[in-house]
């Protein structure tokens, strides 16, 4: 069955409908076995990061499954791993519909959801119940309400909450959607927080003898000498892995959008060039001392192979995924095979 002609089923009602009405239907295909109908198969490409095993290179990134809804269903698509989130200590609505837009011309989507999510809680339950057995990432956030201040008491709950379900644990701190986050990526403001974050995930190692991985989720949006100086703290703390990157408040290459105005992260073809200089300035930062997770922008094998080149471990997809459907999870893992 052509993904493009689901697609354009789903195009044909308000993005965060078919969002919704795609995930459940994952969900439900996978319980009744029929996910090969969407999904073709995905070649093994195994390797190794930050102590994981990983089955290919290709994710999820974090978005799509907030609340870990279908996992099971999304893990049958051949991805080598899964990320959801981002999940606050408690559930709210986000921010008011619509905030959800296609910049179709563009291949691109425009967010301001803000971190809607039924909270760690919840979602730690479900996880009990799910059947996947891949490497599961979870990213933890601070709720809209909690000042900038407190938000390390957030991050921290959701972080002894998570523990024990993950493979890895991603700490975001760059989504231009929850007023202030992005502040957290300040000198100041990082060091209090990684300071603390690490010595809570030492207490969880400890309690669990398991080592998870701690990573940090980035902004595209930074000057070159704030990314170098970003990286090196993260170095300085012993992080062991960086996401780049996230959405961007950048417009650049869709301003003749009718919907470019709306307020928001960018996500999609557009984005591909700039998380790619993030990328390339992190990666001669840290110069393999670090897991480095490339996304951004991935629409095609091509792109992801690129990622790869200039310096990632691994690549996710969400917007590409959306446009493109299951079929770019095995191209991506193909491109990335032959480099």
């Amino acid at each position: 069955m052509k993904y493009k002609y689901l697609r354009d089923l789903l195009f044909l009602l308000p993005p965060e409908l078919s969002h919704f009405i795609a995930l459940h239907t994952t969900s439900l295909m996978h319980r009744l076995h029929l996910t090969h109908l969407v999904a073709g198969e995905v070649p093994e490409d195994p390797i190794e990061v930050m102590g994981i095993q990983f089955k290919n290179r290709v994710g999820l990134a974090a978005g799509l499954d907030k609340d870990g809804i279908c996992v099971d269903g999304l893990g049958a698509l051949g991805f080598g791993f899964l990320e959801v989130g981002t999940v606050t200590p408690r559930g709210q609505k986000g921010n008011a519909r619509p905030r959800l837009f296609r910049l179709t011309a563009s291949e691109a989507l425009i967010n301001r959801m803000g971190f809607n999510n039924e909270g760690v809680d919840v979602l730690v339950e479900r996880l009990k119940h799910t059947r996947f057995d891949g490497v599961l990432g979870i990213n933890i956030g601070k709720n809209f309400d909690t000042p900038l201040e407190d938000a390390l008491n957030d991050y921290e709950y959701c972080l002894r909450r998570v523990y024990e379900y993950a493979a890895y644990i991603v700490v975001n701190i760059s989504s231009p959607n929850t007023p202030g986050l992005r502040d957290l990526q300040r000198q100041d403001e990082m060091a209090v927080l990684l300071e603390t974050l690490k010595k809570v995930h030492g207490e969880m190692v400890e309690r669990y003898s398991v080592r998870v991985p701690l990573l940090v989720k980035i902004a595209p949006d930074m000057v070159d000498d704030d990314v170098r100086q970003l990286a090196r703290r993260l170095l300085a703390f012993e992080i062991d892995g960086v996401i780049v990157g996230n959405t961007t408040v950048s417009r650049a290459g869709v301003t003749d959008e009718p919907l470019a105005s709306e307020t928001g992260g960018l996500s999609g073809a557009p984005l591909l060039s700039q998380s790619n200089h993030v990328l390339q300035i992190v990666a001669e930062e840290v110069k393999g001392r670090m897991g480095i997770i490339g996304v951004g922008g991935i629409m095609s094998g091509e792109d992801a192979a690129a990622k790869i080149a200039l310096g990632a471990d691994l690549v996710q997809i969400y917007t590409g995924f959306i446009y493109q459907g299951p079929g770019l999870i095995r191209e991506c893992v193909e491109a990335m095979r032959s480099h």
